[in-house]
C-alpha cells in the first residue's frame, strides 16, 4: 500500500516505527561511505599481473624503447588496443596517462579561446548542454571555465533530442554537450541506436566548433550475460559528416588500476593533430612504460572481455543487493523510484520531492555517507531535491547491507514526515 493513502493514524503509526528503527540503527555507530564509484581491492586485485609483466623487455614492435622521451599521442600498439575498444581507427586515436578527465579539461582548455572569441563577438556567453542526472565532475570543468550549464533530462533511451536540437537551434554559443553514453553516471542508461543517430547530426543546427563529449567511462563494464548495445557514433557521425564534432574518451581507470590505468581520446585526424599541438608545451609525452603494460596484460578485446567478467563476478552480487533492499523495503511504498542498470557502477535513486538532501544528511547522522544531494545535477542544485545517487562497488557486501539497511530507513522515515507535514 502507498504511503500517501494511509489514513493519518496509520501514517502516525508507519512514522513511530521508523523512527524507532532509524534510532536503533544510529546506535549502532556506523562508518561507512558511499560517495564515490571506487573498484574495491578484490577488483584491483585482478590486474596485479601489471606488475613485473615486462620482465626487463621495454621494446616495441617497431624496436621504440618505452623507457625514454617522445611520442605523446601514445605507442602504436595501445592506440590500436584503444581505437578498437572505442569503434574508431588508430590514425584517430591518443593514449595519454591515467586520467581521461584531464584529457577533457585540457580539450576544453584548447577550445576555450576559439569559443570566447566567438561569444564576445556576439556579447553572450560559452555554454554547455548537460544532462542531467548525470556526472559532477563534468559539471566541476565547466565551472571552472565559467561555461555556463543548461540541464536537458536524460530518459531510459538517452537525452531528450527534442530539447536539444531546439536549444542548439535557438543559441550559437551552446558549443558542447556532455555524455556518458552506455550505462550512465549515475543512472545507468544507454543511448539507443536512434539517439546516437541524432547525435551525428546536431551538427546541422549547432554553431560553429560545437563539441560533443562522449564519454566512454563504462563501455565494458557490465553487469549482465546481456549487456547493453551501443551504436557507434563514429559510424554514423561520417555518415553524416560531422566527425569534427566528436570527442570520445575511454580509460582503464576502473577496468585495471583505479590511480594507474591509461586514457584514450578519439576524434578526427585533423583535430587529433591540433590537440597534440596544444599538448606539446606541456608534456614531451605519457607514460610508455604504463602503456606497454596495458597492451601486454590486456592483449585484445577478447583477453579484455574475459577480464571484464571478473569484475562483473564481483559487482553483480552488491547491485543485486541493492535493487533487493530497495524492494523489499520500500517497494509499493511509492515514496521512491529507482534505475536498474545492466551495467556501469551507480543506481539512481528518486525520492518524494524535497526529501532527498534530508534523507542524505539522516543516513549520515547514522554513519553513512552517500554522494550529496544534488551533485548529479549543474552547480550543485537539483530543483526538485529528489535525487540520490547510490554507489555499491567500493563497499563489503556486509557492509553494502547495513548501508542499505540505513538508507531504507532514512527513506522511509523522511518520506513519513514529509508526508505528515499539513
Amino acid at each position: 500500500m502507498e504511503l500517501k493513502s494511509l489514513e493519518p493514524q496509520q501514517l502516525d503509526d508507519f512514522q513511530r516505527i521508523a523512527q524507532a528503527s532509524y534510532d536503533q540503527l544510529k546506535e549502532e555507530n556506523l562508518s561507512l561511505d558511499l560517495t564515490r564509484g571506487k573498484p574495491s581491492a578484490a577488483q584491483l586485485d585482478l590486474s596485479n599481473e601489471l606488475d613485473g609483466i615486462l620482465d626487463g623487455f621495454y621494446l616495441l614492435q617497431d624496436g621504440t624503447d618505452v623507457r625514454n622521451y617522445g611520442g605523446i599521442l601514445g605507442i602504436p600498439e595501445a592506440r590500436h588496443f584503444g581505437a578498437e575498444l572505442m569503434g574508431i581507427d588508430s590514425s584517430e586515436t591518443m593514449v595519454a596517462g591515467n586520467s581521461s578527465l584531464t584529457l577533457m579539461y585540457n580539450l576544453i582548455a584548447q577550445m576555450l579561446p576559439i569559443w570566447q572569441e566567438q561569444a564576445q563577438a556576439v556579447d553572450n556567453k560559452v555554454k554547455f548542454i548537460c544532462l542531467v542526472p548525470g556526472y559532477d565532475r563534468h559539471f566541476t570543468i565547466c565551472e571552472h571555465f565559467d561555461i555556463e550549464m543548461i540541464n536537458v533530462e536524460l530518459k531510459p533511451s538517452g537525452p531528450d533530442m527534442d530539447a536539444i536540437e531546439s536549444l542548439l537551434a535557438d543559441d550559437e554559443m551552446i558549443k558542447g554537450i556532455w555524455c556518458v553514453p552506455k550505462y550512465s553516471n549515475p543512472t545507468g542508461h544507454t543511448y539507443d541506436k536512434s539517439t546516437v543517430e541524432r547525435f551525428a547530426r546536431l551538427k546541422d543546427v549547432a554553431g560553429k566548433n560545437f563539441r560533443i563529449m562522449w564519454d566512454n567511462a563504462y563501455l565494458v563494464h557490465h553487469l549482465s550475460d546481456k549487456p547493453d548495445s551501443l551504436h557507434n557514433i563514429m559510424l554514423e557521425a561520417k555518415k553524416a559528416g560531422s566527425e569534427d564534432s566528436l570527442a570520445i574518451f575511454a580509460s582503464s581507470s576502473k577496468v585495471t588500476f583505479a590511480g594507474a590505468g591509461i586514457a584514450f581520446y578519439g576524434a578526427s585526424e585533423e583535430n587529433l593533430g591540433k590537440f597534440e599541438k596544444f599538448l606539446s608545451p606541456q608534456v614531451i609525452g605519457f607514460d610508455k612504460v604504463n602503456q606497454l603494460r596495458h597492451v601486454r596484460f590486456l592483449r585484445d578485446q577478447e583477453t579484455l572481455a574475459v577480464h571484464m567478467d571478473k569484475h562483473k563476478d564481483l559487482l553483480k552480487p552488491k547491485f543485486q543487493l541493492v535493487q533487493e533492499r530497495l524492494e523489499s523495503g520500500i517497494g509499493g511504498l511509492g515514496i521512491a523510484e529507482w534505475t536498474r542498470p545492466n551495467g556501469g557502477y551507480f543506481v539512481s535513486l528518486t525520492t518524494l520531492p524535497g526529501i532527498a538532501g534530508t534523507v542524505v544528511t539522516m543516513a549520515a547522522d547514522a554513519g553513512v555517507k552517500l554522494t550529496p544531494a544534488g551533485a548529479t545535477f549543474p552547480y550543485g542544485v537539483d530543483a526538485k531535491d529528489t535525487n540520490i545517487r547510490i554507489a555499491p562497488t567500493f563497499p563489503s557486501v556486509g557492509d553494502l547491507e547495513k548501508a542499505m539497511d540505513v538508507l531504507v530507513a532514512c527513506l522511509k522515515l523522511a518520506s513519513a514526515n514529509e508526508l505528515l507535514i499539513p
